[in-house]
């Protein structure tokens, strides 16, 4: 049977679903508010950026309660694959961390001593912080369920990491191995430059993909459009972050702009015209009338 924290964790019930797919998105910007109106949406994760996002220590604290009071599973990127900011992040309650930048499986096995209570790992134990996100288990129960109910994700996303990604795959303690497919490119030499990712890179995506699911680990990856999340789902990924709202409002946005402008470049076409709503032509003779006058 699952523990209280493990019904808790909408993350790991969807891994373990029977789609096993699990759809989430990305926030960048601080802001409680902001957290609950993305977790509202819909989505069973939302990762709270503090690698690449504006987004300090107290406040990826009050986004993971605020996510996480709506049912929603809080995820926290933190900016490197360091023990203390392992604990920052945990200790706010997150339902799982994503670590950047690994580079081999004794990275991996470093961050699982970071991530696990003993005896598994070495997490120190004390914030009255993380308790919240689960609804409410007492501390001893959060002491003796977090190493099950937590989710670890490690990001392949570096050179040196995709050619040891079987290696990491099996390193006992890692959930996911996220595709982070743009420092991917790079690394790889294979830049995205046109949005998708060329054959290479395609391949090189799959590669990864296949050595987490050989290893019995789920495969993730980070998406800019519903679209490419579905594809990406159908070619068998399981975490798949769907879209973030540095992407979403500016693009939103845009796109109203230009429909707007749209319309009224169209109306002021049709009044040089001297057609808009048949007001025109009248409103020309008002001004001629008006000069004589």
């Amino acid at each position: 049977m699952a523990s209280i924290m493990q019904n808790a964790n909408r993350l790991r019930r969807a891994l373990l679903s029977h789609s096993g797919i699990s759809f989430g998105a990305w926030q960048m910007l601080p802001g409680g508010n902001l957290s609950r109106t993305i977790a509202r949406t819909g989505y069973d994760w939302v990762c709270v950026d503090c690698e690449h996002g504006n987004i300090a220590d107290n406040q990826m604290h009050e986004s993971v309660a605020a996510i996480a009071s709506c049912g929603v599973s809080p995820i926290v990127r933190i900016p490197a694959n360091e023990g203390w900011m392992v604990k920052r992040a945990l200790d706010s309650g997150a339902h799982g961390i994503v670590v950047p930048l690994l580079y081999t499986a004794d990275d991996a096995r470093k961050l699982v001593q970071s991530a696990k209570f003993p005896p598994v790992g070495q997490r120190g134990y004390g914030s009255p912080f993380s308790m919240g996100a689960f609804g409410d288990p007492s501390g001893l129960e959060y002491l003796q369920q977090a190493n099950e109910a937590l989710v670890t994700v490690v990001q392949i996303e570096t050179r040196e990491a995709f050619e040891d990604v079987e290696a990491i795959a099996k390193v006992e303690g890692i959930d996911v191995l996220l595709v982070g497919p743009y420092d991917l490119g790079n690394n790889l030499h294979h830049p995205i430059t046109s949005g998708e990712p060329d054959v290479e890179l395609k391949a090189a995506i799959e590669k990864i993909r296949k050595a987490a699911v050989t290893a019995g680990k789920k495969a993730g990856i980070y998406c800019i459009s519903g679209e490419q999340a579905r594809r990406y789902a159908d070619q068998g990924f399981h975490m798949i972050s769907v879209v973030a709202d540095m992407v979403a409002l500016p693009t939103f946005m845009a796109d109203s702009l230009v429909k707007a402008k749209g319309s009224y470049g169209h109306a002021a076409l049709n009044m040089a015209k001297g057609v808009v709503y048949g007001t025109a032509s009248s409103l020309s003779s008002k001004d001629k009338e008006g000069k004589k006058s």
